[in-house]
């Protein structure tokens, strides 16, 4: 099995991946939240950017880290290395364990991009996608992919993270991103549910407003448990998320600059001086 795992991973998430990628992307058309202006434009540059970050990671993986994701945990386990491979511990907790562990590490990682500089100057590139949809979910600078590529690496390595529970972490991770930066409109009924177990689109909207109160909030990828439980948990009604304009003020709100739109603009924006500085994250002031 674990043979398996590692020859047929990429395939398996890069499958997943598209599946999930295409029925979003035809939901959006069936049952949009928001009109949306730009889409190819967006989607070009969007998608531009999760390549050059694949690119970049499968550099890294030739000549830093040969090593990583179930690979590592492979060769952790055959080592004895990490938490779970040194302690007795039943293989299904273990399993759980290190699933909550890895998205707690995302939300905390997430975090920190916030608060400091030099890291938000990287995330920003994210938050700088004028409008929301299923493609902002891979529109991620490719440091920064980089930089979370290490970050796991060394969870999983000081977890010792079964081989299995790092790849449904992982195709859990980019699967329920996609849904919850989806244009999708679901009922109040249904948000309200999903959003006592994972993140939705309502919840993750608000994360991506203009407004920097709203950006200090609603962290989680995947599981909501975390923003509630640390105090950053936002809600918001239908008219606010009506009206909610998404990106940030510094490029013209309410589409008035193109320019995050732009593929070489988005990708240089992190090495451009910013007179805007990071939104500093103050816990405990959302409503719970």
């Amino acid at each position: 099995m674990n043979a398996a795992l590692l020859d047929h991973e990429p395939l398996i998430r890069f499958a997943l991946f598209i599946g999930i990628f295409v029925c979003l992307a035809l939901l959006e058309r069936l049952v949009p939240a928001r009109p949306l202006r730009g889409r190819v434009q967006r989607w070009r540059t969007n998608i531009g950017l999760s390549v050059a970050a694949t690119i970049l990671a499968r550099l890294v993986a030739q000549f830093i880290l040969p090593i990583a994701g179930v690979g590592l945990a492979l060769v952790a386990q055959a080592h004895g290395i990490g938490l779970f491979n040194a302690i007795e511990i039943s293989p299904l907790i273990a399993f759980a364990l290190s699933l909550l562990a890895l998205d707690g590490l995302i939300y905390g990682q997430h975090i920190v991009f916030h608060r400091f500089d030099l890291l938000w100057r990287i995330h920003k590139v994210h938050h700088a996608d004028p409008d929301l949809d299923v493609t902002t979910a891979v529109r991620f600078h490719p440091i920064e992919i980089l930089i979370s590529l290490f970050i796991k690496a060394a969870a999983i390595l000081a977890l010792g993270a079964p081989p299995l529970a790092v790849l449904v972490f992982e195709v859990l991770l980019n699967g329920i991103a996609m849904f919850n930066h989806a244009n999708l409109q679901l009922g109040a009924t249904a948000n309200r549910l999903l959003s006592l177990f994972i993140v939705t689109p309502n919840m993750h909207r608000v994360h991506h407003s203009i407004e920097q109160d709203a950006q200090n909030s609603n962290f989680g990828f995947n599981l909501s448990l975390w923003d509630r439980m640390f105090g950053t948990y936002r809600r918001a009604d239908a008219v606010e998320l009506s009206s909610m304009t998404i990106g940030l003020n510094e490029f013209g709100n309410e589409h008035k600059s193109l320019k995050p739109t732009e593929f070489v603009w988005s990708f240089m924006l992190p090495f451009v001086l910013s007179s805007t500085p990071h939104p500093t994250v103050k816990q405990g002031e959302h409503e719970k």
